[in-house]
């Protein structure tokens, strides 16, 4: 008898891989019938990652959202699943337990059935509480093994994850192929091997398609013995995105399986409303590079939603590089060359770091190393010199410990530049905080809201939360909405793009300043020299200090505010964004001079 392969339906996943928003609540409500028609989905991701962080910027309140998201489901009997980060639950950042423990009671309250949880360094002690809060919440804990290509990321190193996360009560395991770069034949040796030793254990497949392996991977996968298959719908799949529920499944029926029908008729209808919801406003945030495949993906090993970040940093950093090149009388280099050149850097960072798989924020942190180094260098400096305090934390055990072992060369550094090493439970280091915000909530003459789920937001999302509250949220969402739409609708002019500053501009400052070196957006979003963005005239100084690894400003992107951190200290000697000014990744905001 054929065995079954069931499909889950990453309808999250599919706007977040692909663009800057989420649908609003009536346009959830106004699909989720229709997904159910279709008839092929036996799970759906409903809601986890920055999917609370993105509904509070639009101005949404989250838990209507996911609450009216998961109930038509429920009723079907098709079952929802949310994405933590372990440590850093909904966050880019450390949680504290108390917070970390109360996500997984609200979810469950909300109507979410499964967590999945991962690590971005596989550390099982960030993965143990996850599995025990989502149990005690009366959730189904999946846990999530970040896939990467490296030697050390052996199917034995992966199995001893499985074996300790087991030991902590977890029911499945999910292959987290968060770049796509899993080789097919790995992948299906570790599902067979997490099956022969856990056949209790259910299996499930994420990948996504930018250096084309995932159809082949979910082949072998099945072939293995796994269960659930991540899979998306047009217009919203391939590319940096996720394989089509059509072609996989026609490819499990082909290879003898057994699946369930697909409701042609509630297919296109699904189609179509996803496109007349990109067609309203969500599609004036989707890259369209995001739809291409490329094999250049494969070597680099970093996730393919990150190369248009790469591009818009090596944007940034171009002009100065150039001018330092050209007072070094030596050739200028295009921006397909500095590609190249970074994928060489990340090449060479990335193992004396331990091998870190490149998923949020590791491959971030990786990515910047590797670009300052490469800016350094070309400049006729030293590798090295440019690591903030985030990529220390990565370094010295803070946010968990790294795959493989440091190069003699960074245990050295860190020693010279008096960083020690951590060995500690990486959750010790943030301490509870639930009561502080009961407190202050208290104060301000707020309710806790339903089964808490306010002080969760508050707690969890902080500054996102008050800016929902407040308005303030739904005005910047709505301005961004109106920018967006202005452009797409402007006369295509050819024009220089915002994140490159003219050749004579760089070259002006580097004259009069030759150490000067560049502040760059950590994201794309809105300047906040100083958190009140209505207030015009804060902005930093000509000739104010700053210090390396200190924040001296903001910017709030699509999920959250991001701290500007420059790389270097000494004085601001120009500044190229005013307070409020939309802003590109990678674009200059100012050059700081020793």
């Amino acid at each position: 008898m054929a065995r079954e392969i069931k499909f889950s339906l990453v309808y999250r996943d599919m706007w977040q891989s692909s663009g800057r928003y989420v649908p609003r609540v009536d346009m959830f409500k106004k699909i989720a019938p229709v997904i159910i028609d279709m008839g092929c989905f036996d799970r759906i991701e409903t809601n986890g990652g920055a999917f609370e962080q993105v509904s509070l910027l639009e101005g949404e309140n989250p838990n209507i959202a996911v609450r009216e998201w998961t109930a038509p489901f429920h009723k079907a009997g098709i079952q929802t699943h949310m994405l933590e980060r372990g440590l850093n639950a909904l966050r880019m950042n450390p949680v504290p337990a108390d917070i970390r423990e109360l996500m997984f009671k609200v979810k469950k309250a909300q109507g979410t059935d499964i967590s999945r949880s991962f690590c971005g360094l596989n550390d099982p002690r960030n993965l143990k509480r996850s599995v025990e809060y989502a149990k005690k919440a009366g959730m189904i804990s999946q846990v999530a093994l970040s896939i990467t290509h490296s030697p050390i990321h052996t199917v034995e190193y992966y199995m001893s994850v499985v074996d300790k996360v087991v030991e902590y009560g977890c029911d499945e395991i999910c292959l987290k192929d968060m770049a796509g770069i899993g080789r097919p034949a790995f992948l299906g040796r570790l599902v067979s091997q997490i099956k022969a030793k856990y056949p209790q254990i259910k299996v499930q497949y994420h990948g996504h398609t930018g250096p084309g392996f995932s159809p082949a991977s979910m082949l072998e996968v099945a072939r293995a013995g796994a269960d659930y298959l991540d899979v998306a719908m047009e217009p919203l799949s391939w590319g940096k995105i996720h394989p089509d529920v059509i072609t996989i499944r026609e490819m499990m029926i082909d290879a003898g399986f057994k699946v369930k029908d697909i409701n042609m008729d509630a297919y296109m209808e699904a189609r179509r409303l996803t496109q007349s919801f990109m067609d309203e406003f969500l599609g004036y945030f989707i890259n369209q590079d995001n739809f291409k495949m490329s094999s250049m993906l494969v070597g680099s090993g970093l996730p393919g939603g990150m190369m248009g970040s790469m591009m818009a940093d090596l944007g940034g950093f171009m002009p100065a590089i150039n001018s330092s090149l050209r007072q070094q009388n030596k050739k200028e280099l295009t921006l397909e060359e500095l590609v190249t050149l970074l994928f060489q850097e990340v090449a060479y960072v990335w193992p004396k770091m331990g091998y870190p798989p490149l998923v949020t924020p590791f491959s971030q942190y990786v990515k910047n190393i590797s670009l300052m180094n490469l800016y350094n260098t070309l400049r006729g400096g030293k590798r090295w010199q440019s690591i903030d305090n985030n990529q220390w934390n990565m370094i010295t055990g803070r946010m968990g410990t790294l795959p493989g072992p440091l190069d003699p060369e960074i245990i050295q550094l860190a020693k010279d530049t008096g960083h020690d090493f951590y060995t500690g439970d990486p959750q010790d280091m943030f301490p509870d905080e639930l009561d502080k915000y009961r407190k202050d909530m208290k104060e301000r003459g707020w309710a806790f809201g339903k089964d808490d789920e306010d002080l969760f937001e508050y707690a969890m999302h902080g500054q996102n939360y008050l800016d929902f509250r407040s308005g303030v949220a739904k005005e910047r969402f709505e301005a961004d909405l109106e920018a967006a739409k202005a452009k797409a609708n402007a006369p295509k002019i050819v024009e220089r793009p915002v994140i490159e500053m003219p050749k004579e501009d760089a070259d002006a400052v580097l004259a009069k300043y030759p150490k000067a070196n560049p502040v760059q957006s950590p994201v794309k979003g809105q300047v906040l020299w100083q958190v009140d963005v209505s207030d015009k005239s804060q902005a930093p100084n000509i000739g104010t200090e700053v210090q390396a690894g200190k924040t001296m400003g903001y910017v709030q992107a699509y999920y959250g505010i991001e701290e500007v951190v420059p790389a270097f200290s000494g004085k601001i000697v120009a500044i190229f964004a005013k307070q409020g000014d939309s802003v590109e990744k990678g674009e200059m905001l100012a050059m700081v001079s020793e």
